[in-house]
């Protein structure tokens, strides 16, 4: 093992090829990169092997991404060297990532909603018939659905990937990315929304890519995958390399204490207890095959979590609960009174809030700033003689709630659009407490967020539990659920299959019950 030194912090820095003769395929050394106000990379450097996995670890705006989109051409350096297969190269776009045979699956899904599976997927490269003419939507499809197959997921290539959940869509990413037979990917956390068959599926294909020599970069702040599948860690903080080990014998404590420059507190499941007061009972609520019957209450104080496999119906609820998708039927009662809730407007007035799985398409406006963006659901507070908007208040309040959720920019003038993913998910989550909601849906609230934010997200949560808000949390990490919440519902294909005691309920439990009508008919 090759034993280097940091050379912004002296650290020492291990070096361990993912075999003995590993070939390198990729080299980053001393990479610069700044925008107006961000010192983003500082002297960074990275390397990859043929058929290895290669996990990149950090802190939400450590420069993961950022290293990434210098090395698939989407940012050019300020300085430093790129060698592909040892050679210096110059990436001065995709295109010419894409024929050094770089691809990337970025963490916000680029697809064009409105285009089929496979147009999504061959778009600019699709096969052509009668003397190159007319696109060969036959072929095309075929294609498609021969990448599918080798995911093993059933995806409809000429489907609208519109009408795809964000699983599925991101599913079509990764086929996009295997169809250039790439020998360096970059997976930037593909599992963020993928159940844990499709994980499994995902992982047997790069066990598959590894054996045919393809270098995988995968960026991740999944302690569980990282110990499953690395062979080698890569810790960023602060835009500095802090330091590269060998998976195997690395405790993940020490990997965590890389990333956030302190130790963080075991987890524990939640405490405290809540009241009897009942703020809200949804009775009987029906949307087609989506939701059928779904009854439950959340109390003042108390943190629900809802459990489950992708597509149990979990998300169908907490929208149309919140007024974005109709009913079929139901009732749903506000601090005791009957209430019909038709778009999320009536919603807001009636003091719900609903943090959103997918925050790029209903959480953000992310051309817009940051202040703007954590003030856009409360701005009637701020304004005077119901016509003029009060800048300096909004940008007080805006500076409160970004120095308290920690969000890491260099000013609330900034668009969000440059926030790291998990930056922008906690924006969307100061936007909420502004508005002061006595009732809060969390829809995948630490999807793309790092151990360190997750923490603080936790705490904070458990905070509004405490001064008497009703929390529903929607998360697929099972881990996330039995920490956070005092009961846990349980769904399955539409149906509530159970409720658990949080402190008594067991991974085990949840996914009994959450399987529990899968491959029943129905």
């Amino acid at each position: 093992m090759k034993v280097l030194k940091n050379e912004n912090t002296g650290e020492e820095m291990n070096t361990h090829a993912a075999s003995s003769g590993a070939s390198t395929v990729v080299e980053m050394s001393g990479i610069e990169k700044s925008f107006p106000g961000v010192h983003a990379l500082r002297s960074a450097r990275f390397d990859l092997h043929a058929g290895e996995v290669h996990a990149l670890m950090g802190e939400n705006g450590a420069g993961k991404s950022t290293l990434m989109k210098i090395l698939t051409g989407v940012y050019q350096p300020d300085g430093g060297e790129i060698r592909v297969a040892r050679d210096a190269v110059t990436v001065q776009g995709p295109r010419d990532a894409q024929d050094l045979g770089i691809s990337i699956i970025h963490q916000e899904l680029y697809l064009m909603n409105h285009l089929t599976a496979a147009q999504n997927i061959f778009i600019g490269r699709e096969p052509r018939r009668g003397l190159g003419i007319f696109v060969d939507e036959a072929k095309m499809n075929e294609d498609a659905r021969a990448l599918f197959r080798r995911m093993k997921v059933d995806i409809d290539p000429a489907g609208e990937v519109g009408s795809l959940t964000v699983a599925r869509q991101q599913l079509v990413e990764i086929a996009k990315a295997l169809s250039f037979n790439s020998r360096v990917l970059i997976m930037d956390e593909p599992t963020s929304a993928l159940n844990e068959t499709e994980v499994d599926h995902l992982f047997a294909i790069i066990a598959d890519l590894k054996a045919h020599g393809v270098g995988i970069v995968y960026i991740t702040h999944k302690m569980d995958e990282v110990k499953r599948i690395a062979d080698r860690i890569t810790v960023m903080r602060d835009g500095r390399t802090m330091e590269t080990m060998p998976a195997a014998g690395t405790p993940m404590s020490k990997v965590i204490s890389l990333m956030v420059g302190r130790e963080l507190a075991d987890a524990t499941r939640a405490e405290g207890t809540h009241g009897d007061e009942e703020v809200l009972r949804v009775t009987g609520l029906n949307r087609g095959r989506a939701i059928r019957d779904v009854s439950f209450t959340v109390r003042k104080g108390e943190i629900l979590g809802f459990a489950g496999l992708m597509g149990a119906g979990r998300t169908e609820v907490a929208r149309a609960i919140f007024g974005a998708d109709p009913i079929d039927s139901g009732e749903i009662h506000v601090h005791g009174q009957r209430r019909t809730i038709r778009s999320p407007r009536d919603a807001v007035r009636m003091g719900l809030a609903y943090l959103s799985e997918d925050r790029k398409h209903f959480g953000l406006v992310t051309p817009m700033s940051v202040r703007d963006n954590v003030t856009m659901a409360s701005w009637e507070r701020f304004l005077t003689g119901g016509i003029f908007m009060r800048d300096t208040a909004l940008r007080d309040v805006s500076k409160d709630y970004v120095e308290k959720l920690r969000v890491k920019t260099p000013s609330v003038d900034q668009e969000t659009r440059l926030l790291s993913g998990g930056n922008q998910q906690t924006v969307v989550i100061a936007k909420w407490l502004l508005r002061d909601c006595d009732i809060l849906f969390f829809d995948e609230p630490t999807r793309g967020i790092d151990v360190g934010a997750k923490a603080e997200i936790y705490k904070l949560l458990q905070g509004l539990a405490g001064q008497g808000k009703a929390i529903v949390v929607i998360s697929s990490e099972l881990p996330e659920i039995l920490r956070l919440s005092h009961r846990i519902i349980v769904m399955c294909e539409g149906r509530i299959t159970g409720e658990l005691d949080g402190r008594t309920a067991t991974q085990e439990s949840i996914m009994t019950l959450a399987t529990e009508r899968m491959g029943e008919a129905v």
